[in-house]
C-alpha cells in the first residue's frame, strides 16, 4: 500500500505542474475571449472561438504603435501638465509605470541578481536584485538598493544594504525570480556543472 501511494504521490507531482500550466493558459484565454465574445455576437452577429484573443491582440499592438509614434509625445505633455501637478495622481501613476518597465520595458531594472549577507557575522543570505547603485541622493554613498521579492507573489521589499554585504550571482534574472518566486523550490543548475 505504501508503494501504491508513493507511485500516486509521485504520478502527482508529474501532472499537477503540467495540468496547472495548461489550466491558467485556458482560463486567460476563455477570460480574454469572452470580453469581446458578446460584443461579435450582438452586434455582428458571429461567433468564432479565439477571435477576442485575437482582435485584443492586434489592438495593443496597433496601441503601442500608434502610443510610439503619434501619441507619444503630447500625451508626456499632457501628463506633466495635469497628472504631474497633482501629487497623489504623480505616485500613482510614476509608481506603476516604473514597476512595469523594470519587469517589461525597454529599461528592464530586475536584469542584475546578487545574494546579500544579512550582516557580516551571519551565514544567511538573502537572493534579490540590485535596482540601485548610485544612491548619493539618499546620503548613502556606501549602499545600494536591493529589491528582495517575495515567494508566491509579486510583492516585495527594497533594502538599502551595505555594499560589501552584495555579492552578484552568475545566474540569469529569469532564473533567479524562478527561484524566489517559487519559495527555493526549482533547482538552478551551476554554470560550472552546465558546462562538463
Amino acid at each position: 500500500m505504501k508503494k501504491l501511494t508513493g507511485y500516486f504521490l509521485q504520478g502527482l507531482l508529474y501532472i499537477a505542474p503540467i495540468s496547472l500550466t495548461i489550466y491558467v493558459i485556458y482560463w486567460l484565454f476563455v477570460f480574454t475571449d469572452n470580453l469581446l465574445q458578446s460584443f461579435f455576437k450582438d452586434v455582428l452577429g458571429i461567433s468564432i472561438p479565439g477571435l477576442g484573443v485575437l482582435v485584443i491582440i492586434i489592438g495593443l499592438i496597433l496601441l503601442g504603435l500608434i502610443g510610439e509614434t503619434i501619441i507619444a509625445k503630447p500625451f508626456k505633455l499632457l501628463l506633466s501638465n495635469v497628472i504631474y501637478k497633482i501629487p497623489i495622481l504623480k505616485l500613482i501613476y510614476s509608481s506603476t509605470k516604473d514597476f512595469f518597465s523594470a519587469f517589461v520595458g525597454k529599461e528592464k531594472k530586475f536584469n542584475k541578481p546578487v545574494k546579500v549577507r544579512l550582516n557580516k557575522n551571519d551565514q544567511i543570505l538573502r537572493i534579490g536584485f540590485l535596482t540601485n547603485e548610485n544612491l548619493k541622493g539618499l546620503q548613502a554613498e556606501d549602499y545600494v538598493a536591493v529589491y528582495f521579492p517575495f515567494s508566491y507573489t509579486f510583492t516585495g521589499e527594497t533594502f538599502l544594504v551595505p555594499k560589501d554585504l552584495v555579492e552578484p550571482m552568475d545566474i540569469t534574472p529569469t532564473e533567479a525570480i524562478k527561484f524566489l518566486m517559487s519559495g527555493g523550490v526549482v533547482e538552478i543548475e551551476s554554470k560550472q556543472s552546465a558546462g562538463n
